[in-house]
């Protein structure tokens, strides 16, 4: 991945951090830091296992990549959120 790439994961990652805590259903405990940072991971790990299966780069725009990081996204928010629900009880 170039130095491109992974400055537009970061960018993405934004973006990806919101809609995988949107697609969560209820409240999430979780601040907006580390659905920030969530989006980030995920759109960089999402991107890779999109390029690894082949279709990381294709013509228009890349929804199966898009789908698999909000998938990332939306199991990072969860598992934040369990976790530090666990913590308080």
């Amino acid at each position: 991945m170039e130095i491109s790439g992974i400055f537009s994961a970061i960018v993405i990652g934004l973006i990806i951090g919101v809609l995988g805590r949107l697609v969560v259903p209820g409240r999430q405990h979780i601040g907006v830091l580390w659905t920030i940072a969530v989006g980030i991971l995920a759109a960089l790990v999402g991107a890779l296992i999109a390029h690894a299966l082949g279709v990381g780069d294709t013509k228009g725009i890349d929804w199966i990549k898009w789908l698999i990081q909000i998938g990332l996204a939306a199991l990072g928010v969860a598992f934040l959120d369990c976790a530090k629900a666990r913590r308080r009880h």
